[in-house]
């Protein structure tokens, strides 16, 4: 999506965080924004950053694992702006805790938001875009907890799994004109560790302890990237159509480790050409490769020099005769 001025954008856990700094960052590049949140209070304040141009955003609370209420949502929000162009799968718990005390709650609760409130995101508002035919982009908030597993465990299944649902959704949604993009973000400065605060009474049974702690709101939450950067980044991607929109470069490394761990696990025999030829339509897919190649053709371009353009030379001056 090359224009977006004017486009209408709705965003999940818009309330604070990611969410919002994606919703000021899209309002500010012309777009109108829906942005939804399960806490009144969040949205209400969230709200009063748009004050210069509140006509261009509109707020609704929204729990995202209540699929009527998401329908209700959508058709709210086409009465206000119209047609939907760029969902933001961006609400989220982080559940973090030992998988070795872990409860079926836990579970349930970081399943039924991090996975559940996805695939009510993507069932709901993809008929939409595909049926009002004015393209599109889907963009699912995972976290580098989703490529590179270190801690939490219950936290990193889910963002695993929105990684493999957006790679697969990105593939059938090529031919529509609908682009798709998986955030994979590191460290942000969000509450995301005051999550449990709004984990619902029916999955209270948790040995989990909460992170929400002075040293986490202090010292290091604040070192993390600021959510309008990041919004800004998504921006970017999804007027690029990245499959992947990875903001923190510090985590490369990690990652190489763990890919050149998984390549190395392969064995080394030659595969029988039977089982090869049965084989043969999920052994590669080729939108990987196409993503890589753009990918590392942007690397190698120049970049364009900071600072004062170079003047061009002045001519030497003619001699009057």
């Amino acid at each position: 999506m090359k224009d977006i001025a004017g486009k209408v954008a709705f965003i999940t856990g818009a309330g604070s965080g990611i969410g919002l700094g994606m919703a000021r960052v899209f309002h500010g590049a012309g777009m109108q924004v829906v942005i939804t949140d399960l806490s009144q209070e969040h949205l209400d304040a969230a709200l009063k950053l748009f004050h210069a141009r509140p006509q261009g955003v509109h707020a609704i609370r929204l729990d995202v694992t209540d699929r009527e209420a998401m329908v209700r949502a959508a058709d709210e929000a086409e009465r206000v702006f119209g047609a939907i162009h760029v969902l933001c799968n961006n609400a989220g718990v982080g559940v973090f805790g030992s998988l070795l005390e872990a409860t079926y709650d836990d579970w349930d609760w970081a399943l039924g938001v991090n996975v559940g409130g996805v695939v009510n995101g993507v069932q709901t508002f993809l008929p939409r875009m595909r049926a009002h035919g004015a393209g599109g982009h889907i963009v699912t908030t995972s976290s580098m907890s989703g490529l590179l597993a270190r801690i939490g465990g219950i936290y990193a299944a889910t963002k695993y799994a929105l990684v493999g649902y957006m790679e697969t959704l990105r593939a059938e949604l090529m031919p529509h004109g609908i682009g798709v993009s998986v955030l994979c973000p590191g460290l942000v400065n969000t509450a995301i560790f005051a999550g449990e605060n709004s984990r619902p009474a029916r999955y209270r049974n948790t040995r989990f302890r909460a992170l929400d702690d002075a040293v986490m709101r202090e010292q290091v939450l604040p070192t993390g990237m600021d959510p309008m950067e990041v919004g800004k980044r998504v921006l970017r991607g999804i007027s690029r159509n990245d499959l992947y929109i990875l903001t923190h470069p510090e985590y490369e490394a990690g990652l190489r480790e763990r890919f050149a761990a998984i390549l190395a696990s392969f064995p080394v025999e030659k595969p029988p050409a039977r089982r090869v030829a049965a084989s043969v339509a999920v052994l590669r897919n080729p939108m990987f490769a196409a993503e890589r190649d753009r990918r590392l053709a942007e690397r190698r371009k120049p970049k364009a020099r900071k600072g004062r353009k170079r003047q061009p030379a002045r001519k030497p001056a003619r001699k009057s005769r």
